[in-house]
C-alpha cells in the first residue's frame, strides 16, 4: 500500500490505535517545534526584537513545507494536483488563519516567553475547540462535564503563569501564544469542513504555500532578512519545514474522518512533548512544581471531556 492508498483509506484513520499513534506523532512533531524555533533564532542569528525576520523565517519554513507536501501528493498520486474551485476559498482561509495568523502570534509569543510555558499555553487550543464546536456542530454541545474539564484545563493555564507573580504574564509573550492557540482552533474547524470536500495532502500543500507566501510578504515589507550561515542551521530549517508538512497532512486526514472534538483532545500531548524537549535541548529551561501541576490539570480536563464523549455514546447506543 503506497502513501496515496493509505490517505484514501477511511477505516485506517478510524481505528482507535491508529488514531492514537498518528495523533501522538503529530503532537510530538509540534512539541519539538518549541525548542526547534528557539534554536532556529540562535543558529540563524535572528535577534530577539527582530520580529520582521522572525515572520520571514516562518514564511520560508511553511512555504517550503507546502512544497514538500505538494511533491508528496504528486509522487504518491502519480499526477499533478490542484485545489478544486469549491475548495480554493476554504484553502485560502485555512492558510491565512492556521498558517499566517497563527504563526505570526506564535513566533512573536515564543520570543517573549519560555519554551516550556509556551508549549503549555498552546494547549488551550483544545478547550477553545470544544467551546467553538458547541456553536458549530449540533452533536457536539457543551455539557456540565465538558465545562468542568475546560475549567480544569484553564486553571492549569492560570497556574503556570503564577510562578513569577502577575508580572509573569505579558501580551507579547503569553498573550500572543494564546492568540496563536485561538487561530489554531479556528483553523481546525475550517480544516474539517474543507477536508471533507478534498484530499488532505492537496489541501495542506496549498494552504501552507498560501500562508507561507503571506508571511514572506509581510516579513520582507517590514524589513526582515534571514541567512543560513551553517549546515547545522540548514538542517534545523529543513526539519522544521518537514515536521509541519507531515503533521498538518496527518492531522487534516484525522479531522476528515473523525469528529473534531475526538481528535482535538490529543493536543494535551503537545505541551508534554514540548516541555520535555525544551528541557532537553534548551539549557536555560527547567521544570517547576507549577508546571507539573499545570500539566496534571490540563490532562485531567481532557480526560473528563473524553470520558463525557464515551459516556454519551454508550447512552445513545
Amino acid at each position: 500500500m503506497n502513501g496515496a492508498d493509505i490517505l484514501h483509506t477511511e477505516s485506517f484513520f478510524k481505528k482507535p490505535l491508529n488514531i492514537f499513534l498518528i495523533a501522538a506523532l503529530c503532537t510530538l512533531l509540534w512539541g519539538s517545534a518549541f525548542p526547534g524555533v528557539k534554536l532556529g533564532y540562535e543558529l540563524l542569528r535572528i535577534a530577539t526584537d527582530d520580529l520582521p525576520s522572525k515572520i520571514l523565517f516562518a514564511g520560508c519554513r511553511f512555504g517550503l513545507a507546502g512544497v514538500f507536501t505538494l511533491i508528496f501528493a504528486v509522487v504518491s498520486g502519480r499526477r499533478w494536483v490542484y485545489p478544486t474551485r469549491k475548495n480554493i476559498g476554504g484553502i485560502t482561509l485555512i492558510g491565512l488563519i492556521q498558517t499566517s495568523l497563527q504563526y505570526i502570534f506564535f513566533y512573536i509569543g515564543l520570543s517573549y516567553t519560555t519554551g516550556v510555558k509556551g508549549s503549555i499555553l498552546s494547549a488551550t487550543s483544545t478547550f477553545m475547540i470544544v467551546i467553538l464546536a458547541h456553536f458549530v456542530y449540533r452533536d457536539d454541545k457543551i455539557t456540565l462535564q465538558k465545562a468542568i474539564g475546560c475549567l480544569l484545563g484553564f486553571c492549569g493555564v492560570i497556574l503556570v503563569n503564577l510562578g513569577g507573580g502577575l508580572e509573569g504574564f505579558s501580551f507579547l509573550g503569553e498573550g500572543c501564544v494564546l492568540l496563536s492557540a485561538l487561530a489554531f482552533a479556528l483553523g481546525s474547524l475550517v480544516s474539517k469542513n474543507v477536508a471533507s470536500k478534498g484530499e488532505p495532502a492537496t489541501i495542506t500543500a496549498y494552504q501552507l504555500m498560501i500562508g507561507g507566501a503571506a508571511l514572506i510578504a509581510i516579513g520582507l515589507l517590514c524589513g526582515g532578512r534571514i541567512t543560513i550561515p551553517t549546515w547545522e542551521a540548514l538542517a534545523l530549517f529543513l526539519y522544521l519545514a518537514l515536521l509541519s508538512s507531515v503533521a498538518f497532512v496527518l492531522w487534516a486526514t484525522l479531522l476528515r474522518y473523525n469528529p473534531v472534538g475526538k481528535i482535538s483532545v490529543f493536543n494535551f500531548l503537545t505541551p508534554v512533548f514540548g516541555s520535555v524537549l525544551s528541557v532537553i535541548f534548551l539549557p536555560d529551561q527547567g521544570f517547576s512544581i507549577n508546571i507539573l501541576f499545570a500539566l496534571a490539570l490540563a490532562c485531567a480536563g481532557i480526560i473528563l471531556v473524553n470520558r463525557e464523549k464515551s459516556g454519551r455514546k454508550k447512552t445513545e447506543s
